[in-house]
């Protein structure tokens, strides 16, 4: 980032090299200017990437550059495997920052927040921009704890590609999974980064494979480690057959050096290595043999002035294995993943493997990555600050640019601004703060831009580029990179933005077009459009309450800020108490919510006891039928309605809505928002618990309805008639259940179970890690609340666990009642 103290001094020739939009020279002066950022003390940054020392580049180069040279990364894995630490070692070598953070120190880049440098935990996604030989890289650190899941959800919506961080000696762990299955949703293909080498029980073989087991993803090994525990010391590159080993002097692990392994010096490291390069590209060959009966007879011609090929009568053998390789095996390696590079195998390379160019098999494992066929692994050390360098290499080598991500959405705006909202932050100078992904065309300050989801016209007053929690100011930035901007009052998270409300309406009429040509339906194309970010249900809520009346003003808007920062906090109000209800993912959400409240807004706010969010159904089919008759002044409202309610097997959140065929069409198409408004309203307060209702079908048989008659009347008719129908039926309270996963030694695993039998726990299975076992099973909510404290206290603070919500259960009857008893007050 750039200092306070840097001086640029810009002659006329430099000025002309420039050639930004012929803009003359006061003005290339004061875009310098702009650059200056707000540099917090306690932090020595550098300047921005790209302008240290003397090399001073052209503006565009610096903050424009080629989409082929951009990578939108995000750093993801379970808690406390070491994202931060490897995001701030990244930060470091790439010369962004002059010292080395530590979370412990709690002086980390991307966890700024108060309450992520006193917990070491990162809470909030933080994003920085930065440059590696050439390439610049858009990166976000993201959380590991289940509570801020929706923050790697939204984040990883919008990048191209990712690095899976893994603790060596526990291999992929419960929020592993998660993450890992949300970056399948995205498609986004990924790097794993096998961290924490030098820690006691690492094991890089275990960690391979619990990736190929767990994740059932494949493996490519192109990196060995020099040791493990506490003799790991470097890495070998299986690729080019080099060792890397850092300087045992160096503080910081600037200082490696990188040799070729001889046979003189290194004659088991160089075995293994060969091994392990072989099994990339020799997997082909095997099963080709396996699956062709002539593959015995096969050899190699050597043709006049052409390389080596392989043929078997007048068709090309290459071609031949090839494609019955590929229907015998699936995910087997580099070479059977990949035609050309299978040809090379097959052919000029077939009698020795070493004579491959690292060059062609580091292509072949870029477009495999890209394929998603299979997953690079390294591996290092990230708080020793060894094996991050390669790390970086191997970022811009086989992770995708954004050129390079096939996005379907983007022809139906023919180069055309397109950009997608994916965070809010709410600053106190700035105001609110508007992180975006440019999928296409441009975006500049001052700049007039269309919201598609809130059908609203904004303005961008200034445009930035992001650097955790301080910015650069740019005068433009292009498509493939990702922008925080100021001056956008109503956008929030999955906002599609475009340049006008023309602009969108033609990319419709594209979209639809197309659709028309492919025989989809109409809103398939509309979803390309407003593709946004599922947000979870929450399953924890609580009441909170301002200091006095005269503070819930400013509660309100606190409130109002952070749901718009957050939208996995829901806010509403209590219909019976007139409280304010807030509702989180977790235990640890609401309590950082409170602390923000707190600090950042300066309200001492008291919140309830914690209350599980429960869910309503029905076990049975029911009907009911009524009738609102009501004169308003000289007009009558006159409606009758019939509809019957039923359970249904397929989980589903919202009320699943049909209607009879004696229903009227055209009475139907006048009054069915009005009908299904009623029903949502109901279905949002069941007859047990006032929690939501689910799995459950309405299904609508009769309407009547006078005419003159409002549609608020309509509404109010159905809600009626539908409380009728659920009271009548028999009723189920649905708790959430959670999947559970505890890692604790032997000697406390006794203690462990015997406790979760009494949380009416379901162990599933026992697995056994290292010198630890694994513990995985179901628990109810209800039942874990406060489960750290008593974990700690049980196992003297050795264990650890991890939670995820698995889904909706039926409680017993006997549960059932005692919680009914409990809400009335009888108990």
């Amino acid at each position: 980032m750039l200092s306070g103290s840097r001086i640029f001094a810009v002659n006329h020739k430099k000025i002309s090299s420039l050639n930004i939009n012929n803009v003359c020279c006061s003005k290339i002066r004061a875009s310098l200017k702009r650059l200056k950022p707000h540099v917090p003390l306690g932090r020595n940054y550098s300047s921005l990437p790209g302008l240290i020392g003397n090399d001073i580049k052209s503006l565009r180069s610096v903050l424009s550059p080629p989409a082929a040279k951009i990578r939108n990364i995000g750093i993801m894995a379970h808690i406390d495997a070491g994202k931060t630490t490897t995001t701030e070692r990244i930060l470091y070598y790439s010369g962004y920052t002059r010292s080395l953070g530590d979370v412990d120190d709690g002086d980390t880049v991307t966890d700024f927040m108060a309450q992520e440098r006193e917990r070491g935990i990162t809470i909030q996604s933080a994003a920085v921009t930065f440059d590696w030989k050439g390439y610049r890289l858009n990166l976000i650190d993201t959380p590991g704890h289940v509570d801020f899941t929706v923050e790697v959800e939204r984040c990883l919506r919008v990048l191209d590609g990712a690095v899976a961080v893994f603790d060596a000696s526990a291999g992929v762990e419960a929020q592993t999974l998660t993450v890992w299955r949300q970056a399948d949703k995205h498609k986004i293909p990924r790097i794993c980064f096998l961290n924490k080498m030098d820690k006691t029980g690492a094991s890089f073989n275990y960690a391979v494979e619990s990736i190929r087991e767990k994740l059932n993803a494949k493996p490519l090994v192109l990196q060995l480690p020099i040791g493990e525990a506490k003799t790991f010391k470097g890495v070998v590159d299986v690729v080019s057959k080099e060792k890397l080993l850092w300087n045992a002097n160096s503080d910081d692990g600037k200082d490696f050096e990188r040799k070729p392994l001889l046979e003189m010096s290194d004659p088991e490291l160089l075995k293994k290595t060969t091994e392990a390069r072989n099994a990339l590209i020799e997997q082909v060959r095997r099963q080709a043999q396996r699956s062709c009966p002539e593959a015995g007879r096969w050899r190699s011609q050597t043709l006049p002035g052409a390389a080596s090929v392989w043929s078997s009568g007048s068709r090309p053998c290459a071609v031949l294995l090839l494609q019955d390789a590929r229907e015998h095996t699936k995910n087997r390696s580099v070479a059977d993943l990949d035609d050309e590079f299978a040809d090379l195998v097959l052919g000029e390379f077939s009698e020795n493997f070493d004579l491959l160019p690292a060059e062609k098999l580091q292509t072949a494992i870029h477009r495999v990555t890209l394929a998603q066929t299979a997953v690079p692994v390294l591996c290092g050390s990230a708080l020793r600050n060894k094996g991050v360098q390669p790390l970086l290499d191997a970022i811009t080598m086989y992770l995708p640019s954004p050129e390079e991500r096939n996005y379907e959405f983007l022809q139906w705006y023919k180069g055309d601004l397109c950009a997608l909202a994916f965070k809010v932050l709410h600053d106190k100078q700035r105001g609110p703060l508007v992180f975006m992904r440019i999928y296409s065309g441009m975006l500049k300050p001052q700049l007039a831009v269309h919201n598609i989801n809130g059908n609203c016209t904004e303005r961008i007053s200034r445009l930035l580029l992001p650097f955790a929690d301080q910015h650069i100011e740019i005068p433009s930035l292009t498509a493939g990179n990702i922008a925080l901007t100021v001056g956008l009052k109503h956008t929030a998270t999955g906002d599609t933005i475009v340049s006008s409300k023309s602009s969108a309406l033609a990319a419709a009429r594209r979209a639809e077009r197309e659709g028309e040509k492919k025989h989809r339906r109409n809103s398939e194309a509309e979803r390309l459009l407003l593709a946004g970010v599922e947000i979870p249900e929450p399953v924890f809520f609580c009441t909170i309450e301002p200091p006095s009346m005269a503070k819930q003003p400013d509660l309100d808007h606190a409130l109002k800020c952070l749901h718009r920062e957050d939208p996995s906090l829901k806010v509403r109000l209590d219909p019976d108490t007139g409280q304010t209800v807030l509702c989180g993912m977790g235990e640890l959400h609401i309590e950082i919510i409170h602390d923000r409240i707190k600090r950042e807004y300066g309200l001492e706010t008291y919140l309830g006891p914690l209350q599980v969010a429960y869910r309503e159904t029905i076990l049975n089919s029911v009907r009911a039928t009524d009738t609102l008759d009501r004169t308003l002044g000289d007009k009558r409202h006159l409606v009758t309605v019939e509809l019957e309610a039923k359970p249904i097997e397929t989980a589903s959140v919202r009320p699943v809505i049909e209607y009879a065929d004696s229903v009227s069409e055209d009475l139907l198409k006048a009054s069915q928002e009005a009908i299904e408004n009623g029903i949502h309203s109901v279905c949002l307060q069941g007859p047990l618990l006032g929690s939501p209702i689910q799995d459950v079908a309405i299904t609508l048989h009769s309407l009547m309805i006078h005419p003159g008659t409002s549609t608020t009347m309509i509404s109010a008719c159905v809600s009626r008639c539908l409380q009728k129908a659920l009271k009548k039926a028999d009723k189920q309270v649905l708790e959430p259940l959670m999947g559970l996963e505890v890692t604790v030694t032997k000697d406390y695993l006794s203690p462990v179970l015997a406790d979760l039998a009494q949380r009416r726990g379901n162990i599933q299975e026992i697995q056994t890690r290292q010198n630890n076992k694994v513990v995985i099973g179901f628990v109810p909510l209800a039942e874990i609340m406060g489960y750290s404290t008593v974990l700690r206290t049980l196992t003297s603070g050795s264990a650890t666990f991890a939670l995820e919500l698995a889904n909706y259960q039926a409680m017993n009857p006997q549960d059932q009642s005692t919680l009914l008893s409990q809400r009335r007050g009888f108990t």
